[in-house]
């Protein structure tokens, strides 16, 4: 088997055209490491385990749908327990830290690390940092025992805090080395785990012996690979309760409009799965697919339709959607602490669009409510799915820590648990694919028109296909992501060339 390394990934060739996308290892570059017996071969709740231990060639196939003569193509390291693991439980110090905006699921993810840490592998010292990246050098830890974290999961928020920015990273590696700490959990999104791959690369650097591992941490579940992110399930549930809220109004006066502004800065997947599961929803706007206000086949018409067939409407969209059109207002752009765009709030521009069209219709008056529960939905307590997926989310992470490996995410891959590098996930993002049938089945649903053309339509799929030969080629033909180039070409057709390279 051929093997390639760079410093984030190690890539192993095989037969068929398998390739394994490896994570990086503690014995990459810290010799002469000690192994010991898994503390978990005496742990009386896995005696009934059949398949005690996770084999070490097992791996999960990136691509489930396949056409027989194509390669096997990308696997990741399945998750799980090993034999051995690289750290003694007294020689543990962990600690755990989260990053950017709230989500659903965070305090359950924090006790589950804890819990997993001391009950499976009895490792009895566990940090947590304090407000997020800049905790590390300029607040006080907090120390994390089972008994402290016992009943974190059924409040909402983080109990460690949460900032954006703040990511020094020598002063963070300074700290993680003084400090003694040889376990790094980060929890957090895109831009949290970008910062753990830098945090990953300088520890390696030093050669210290430490593993960094994240766990992606997102509500727009826009992080690249991985099957949905944690909390992403409590978030449609809870915009459900918006959409009926707008529903109601909308139904209770002549000519009602009901417009729900939900999250999703790139990505429009709450929304969209909001909209399915709600089916009450007449119009669904996302960041990934552009409509038009004004003219023949417009927005604004839509609307006008709509209420003079059913008498109310109720119109979802995506924080990102639009966001070209509504620029066109206002030019100024600022970022976070993180680096995102502060985007305009596109609900409340809609909103304001749409009773000026109709203050010039004599014969026809509206009345609509603008709904934004953006900040309920995030500060909410995980629903019991998310809490499943938390703690296995978790315990994954662990195993995969006390083993050894590192630089690493974890999460499900066709509902696996699986080790990802971070150079998979730090590079793209998961967007709604508006050639997919997932969009296809919210416009049936909603009977809304795409916004686009036929001629649109076809030129997509040209700057579909050409971008698929793109990201192939990039990839050697084997590891291309199908979100990739599709996210690729959706951008390459509809955002102008100085926004690609933003």
């Amino acid at each position: 088997m051929e093997q390639e390394n760079n410093c984030q990934m190690k890539i192993e060739k095989g037969d068929y055209g398998y390739v394994l996308e490896d994570v990086p290892h503690l014995s990459d570059y810290v010799p002469n490491l000690n192994t010991y017996p898994n503390p978990m071969r005496f742990n009386p709740a896995y005696s009934v385990v059949k398949q005690y231990f996770i084999d070490f060639d097992e791996s999960v196939p990136e691509k489930v749908i396949v056409h027989k003569n194509d390669p096997r193509g990308a696997h990741f390291r399945r998750a799980g327990p090993r034999q051995n693991v690289y750290f003694a439980p007294d020689e543990v110090h962990a600690c755990i830290v989260t990053c950017g905006g709230l989500c659903p699921g965070l305090n359950t993810v924090i006790r589950e690390i804890v819990c997993a840490l001391y009950h499976m592998y009895g490792v009895t010292r566990v940090l947590g940092i304090d407000g997020g990246y800049k905790g590390f050098y300029s607040k006080n830890t907090i120390t994390l025992t089972p008994k402290f974290v016992n009943d974190i999961h059924k409040r909402g928020g983080t109990v460690l805090g949460s900032s954006r920015g703040g990511h020094d990273k020598s002063k963070i590696v300074d700290s993680i080395q003084d400090r003694g700490i040889n376990q790094v959990y980060i929890i957090g999104g895109d831009g949290t785990q970008k910062g753990a791959a830098i945090i990953f690369e300088e520890i390696r650097r030093r050669g210290i012996k430490a593993v960094v591992a994240g766990i992606p941490k997102t509500i727009d579940n826009d992080i690249a690979v991985i099957d949905r992110s944690f909390g992403f399930d409590t978030a449609v549930e809870e915009a459900q309760r918006a959409i009926d809220a707008a529903h109601v109004e909308a139904v209770s006066a002549e000519n009602g409009i009901g417009v729900v502004k939900l999250m999703g800065r790139y990505s429009g997947f709450i929304a969209m799965y909001a909209t399915l599961a709600s089916r009450d929803v007449d119009l669904c706007l996302i960041p990934e697919s552009p409509f038009f206000l004004e003219g023949e086949g417009g927005l604004l018409e839509y609307v006008e339709k709509r209420l003079k067939e059913n008498g109310h409407m109720v119109i979802v969209v995506a924080e990102g959607a639009g966001q070209e059109l509504v620029a066109q207002s206002n030019s100024t752009t600022a970022k976070d602490a993180s680096g995102n765009k502060l985007l305009k709030d596109v609900g409340m521009w809609l909103s304001e669009k749409i009773k000026d069209h109709f203050a010039t219709k004599s014969y026809m008056s509206i009345t609509l409510k603008y709904i934004d529960p953006t900040y309920m939905i995030r500060a909410v307590p995980s629903n019991a799915s998310d809490n499943i997926y938390c703690t296995l989310l978790a315990q994954s992470c662990v195993h995969g820590a006390m083993a050894g490996y590192t630089g690493f995410i974890t999460g499900l891959v066709h509902g696996r648990q699986t080790y990802i590098p971070f150079s998979r996930i730090v590079d793209h993002q998961n967007k709604v694919v508006i050639t997919d049938r997932m969009w296809a089945r919210v416009l049936a649903s909603t009977n809304q028109p795409s916004f686009l053309t036929p001629k649109e339509v076809i030129e997509f799929q040209k700057a579909e296909e050409a971008a698929r030969h793109l990201l192939e080629r990039e990839n050697n033909k084997s590891s291309g992501n199908k979100h990739d180039y599709l996210t690729y070409s959706v951008q390459k057709f509809f955002c102008k060339p100085h926004e690609l390279n933003e």
